[in-house]
């Protein structure tokens, strides 16, 4: 049985409680020392915060709130204007939850959305892609919903004009992937995500090099930066700094997932359409290259990640 979305947001309000508690304790008590949870208390109200120092009760709407009051003293330390901007925008679906106001399909994603920006800008990755998931599923239904109404709409429609004799449907000469045709798609289906690929996570794809190269078409561009990249790692010229400019779509990630696969260890010949890059470039895939990956919206200032070495 389908949910609403006021149930849906009220789902997602748990999640976002769970990722906001961590990090909202966490800045608190480096702010505020032992006295914390007394200070937390007098903002929020003592009915929303409840529990003890050690392990506090607490409402998503004195977490919100909290982080608006204690803005310029605590949290605009690491967050900025487009954070606060998201706090105040989620108090306010915060509290049209709790009045039992509706939310429509339009209002339930920008909730959403909201949620999982500020989610990542917290580095609550878990409770974000949980927020991520639930997204897409609210447009699947969408697009099932829109899909039925356009068949509907087919199904009593006059029939305009005459088909040009011989043409086929485009149906029959276009067929959409199955994930697309009935909605239930992923993300990483339609967009790189280099985070995603460095986690080794998302679809085949974009995650197995040799996938990806047999998947991927090779143009001029893309040709002559693993060129240059061979050339460079080889000690035989290219270039150190490469600063990739397109359009939005343009291919800037999936050219990173380019380099990130040549240099993966996986034997250049099992890489499909890489013969004639080996052959310009001359020398052969350097073995033993140390990748580092930096994916900017998903380090956040207030949330350190420490590495193995």
């Amino acid at each position: 049985m389908a949910i609403t979305n006021h149930e849906r947001i009220g789902k997602a309000l748990g999640v976002l409680n769970a990722g906001l508690q961590p990090f909202v304790e966490r800045e608190l008590k480096g702010t505020h020392g032992e006295g914390w949870f007394e200070k937390a208390k007098n903002v929020a109200g003592r009915n929303q915060l409840q529990g003890t120092p050690e392990s506090p009760q607490w409402d998503t709407a004195a977490l919100l709130r909290l982080m608006w009051e204690n803005w310029n003293e605590v949290f605009g330390q690491i967050l900025g204007r487009a954070e606060r901007s998201l706090v105040s925008e989620l108090i306010e679906v915060r509290n049209k939850w709790a009045h039992q106001k509706p939310f429509s399909s339009d209002d339930a994603y920008r909730a959403l959305d909201s949620m999982h920006r500020l989610l990542d800008a917290v580095s609550s990755a878990k409770e974000a892609e949980e927020i991520e998931r639930q997204k897409m599923e609210l447009m699947r239904l969408r697009f099932d919903e829109q899909v039925r109404h356009e068949k509907r709409k087919a199904a009593v429609a006059a029939t305009e004009g005459q088909p040009v004799a011989g043409l086929k449907p485009w149906r029959e000469v276009i067929v959409p992937h199955p994930d697309v045709a009935s909605g239930r798609y992923q993300q990483a289906e339609f967009a790189a995500d280099l985070w995603q690929v460095y986690m080794g996570e998302g679809s085949s794809e974009y995650r197995d090099p040799v996938e990806f190269f047999r998947r991927t078409y090779l143009t001029t561009g893309l040709k002559d930066l693993l060129v240059r990249a061979l050339l460079r790692l080889n000690g035989k010229g290219g270039d150190p700094v490469v600063e990739l400019q397109t359009n939005f779509g343009g291919g800037k990630t999936h050219s990173i997932l380019a380099l990130f696969h040549l240099f993966s260890g996986v034997a250049a010949k099992e890489l499909v359409g890489l013969e004639p890059i080996i052959a310009e470039a001359k020398p052969e895939v350097p073995s033993g290259v140390r990748r580092a990956v930096i994916v900017g919206n998903k380090l956040s200032p207030g949330q350190p990640h420490r590495k193995k070495d």
